[in-house]
């Protein structure tokens, strides 16, 4: 009888009825959408929202959709794969065609042109219905909880909706607060020397919060957004912009700033000045990094590693290590190409520069710059190729900071043989 009544003489207690009746769901619907289709062809349809989202909803074999199909009031299957696309995979409802034969198979059904625009109107109207959603806050906070990743295949996923979905991604920011912001009030906050929408990934917003990449933004004032799902990565390479405003990532190469005329004069300066040094640390550091240059993004770090504009970021690098089945074949041109920046206004860049024009071949100094790629592997996102080094740097800097000799051989078994030759003394005279 559903089909036959008119949606203006339905309560909310019947249709949340009837939803607990086809999706077996002990809570009610958080939204619903009624309409009747008349036309080039005719169907009806009653969609719903789940209040939350099925624990397998990603589940590669589990059922397609949760949407009925009915034809003149006869039920055909339930899990039509052509009728919904896979993001939208958690709206659960019923349609009911007048156009589609009754007798029709799978295999006919996937060749159907009824179908395709029976799919395009339900995206249409889910859409719609999101949008009832998000008139109510608390309503749209809960559905973008539960929904959110949804929305963020549908970006990757659906070219033609893409502008329209871009209007419910909601991200913290550098300036969002306790609640998340929409897009739309993220370019209503913009800077009037600000011409792109800045963003950040990651694997967590407490890190991205301190991420060496924001210093710059910060400083002028300009608004990042953190994005720190693995799907974001994704989507952000199908959306490119957002009302005219480009979308950049203050992790790879291709950012830039306004600069006076003055602010540009200086940096030529700089460049000049500190060319022996970005040529010494691009030998140094050989095909570890493409090459060394002077950073526009950072100001109270020494150096970040920036990877190129169209290939992975490092959080997309982490994403694709870890995931069991990957390509590995892929990953050896997609793996980013890093560039090294340092700040020549970093006390430790100005040291090391003027340690490096005393003496070039100084072994200080290249244990250095070896120290800050390292460093700057872990504060970009990136994960350490060889810790071993690492730690052996790290200890050396210990050794220094407590005055202990370098050669000297500090493991117990070496000191024991010490005690045994009575040299105990005269290796504690070398502390100083």
């Amino acid at each position: 009888t559903w089909g036959t009544r008119d949606s203006k003489d339905i309560t909310n207690e019947e249709y949340a009825a009837f939803y607990k009746a086809i999706s077996n769901d002990w809570e009610e619907h958080l939204a619903v959408k009624h309409f009747h289709v008349e036309g080039q062809l005719e169907f009806k349809a009653i969609l719903f929202t789940p209040r939350r989202a099925p624990f397998d909803m990603f589940e590669t074999n589990k059922k397609k959709n949760n949407i009925k199909l009915y034809v003149r009031r006869v039920f055909i299957m339930d899990n039509c794969e052509d009728i919904i696309p896979d993001w939208l995979t958690f709206v659960k409802g019923i349609v009911d065609s007048e156009d589609l034969p009754l007798n029709i198979s799978r295999q006919q059904l996937q060749q159907n042109k009824i179908l395709k625009v029976i799919k395009k109107n339900l995206i249409k109207k889910c859409l719609e219905m999101f949008d009832e959603i998000a008139e109510n806050k608390d309503d749209f906070k809960k559905f973008n909880e539960q929904f959110g990743k949804n929305l963020k295949l549908g970006i990757h996923e659906d070219s033609q909706n893409r502008k329209k979905m871009a209007d419910f991604l909601r991200y913290f920011s550098t300036k969002s607060g306790e609640e998340p912001t929409s897009l739309k009030d993220y370019v209503t906050r913009m800077k009037e020397a600000q011409k792109d929408i800045y963003y950040i990934t990651g694997e967590s917003q407490k890190q991205l919060e301190t991420s060496p990449f924001i210093e710059q933004c910060k400083i002028r004032g300009y608004e990042v957004l953190f994005m720190t799902d693995p799907i974001d990565e994704y989507a952000m390479q199908q959306l490119k912009d957002y009302e005219d405003k480009k979308f950049v990532s203050v992790t790879k190469e291709g950012l830039k700033f306004e600069e006076t005329e003055e602010e540009k004069k200086r940096k030529e300066e700089e460049k000049a000045s500190f060319e022996s040094l970005t040529k010494l640390m691009k030998e140094v550091l050989g095909d570890k990094v493409e090459k060394v240059l002077l950073s526009d993004r950072i100001v109270n770090s020494p150096c970040v590693l920036v990877t190129g504009e169209y290939g992975w970021s490092a959080n997309m690098e982490r994403i694709m290590k870890a995931q069991a089945l990957r390509d590995t074949s892929t990953s050896s041109y997609m793996t980013s190409k890093k560039s090294m920046e340092i700040n020549p206004l970093h006390p430790i860049v100005k040291e090391l520069k003027k340690k490096a024009d005393e003496d070039k071949s100084d072994k200080t100094v290249k244990d250095l710059v070896w120290l800050l790629f390292d460093t700057s592997l872990l504060t970009s996102g990136f994960s350490l190729e060889d810790p071993a080094s690492y730690a052996d740097r790290i200890h050396r800097m210990i050794k220094l900071g407590l005055s202990l000799d370098d050669s000297a051989d500090d493991t117990p078994l070496a000191a024991e043989e010490e005690d045994e030759a009575d040299e105990g003394e005269s290796k504690m005279e070398e502390v100083d």
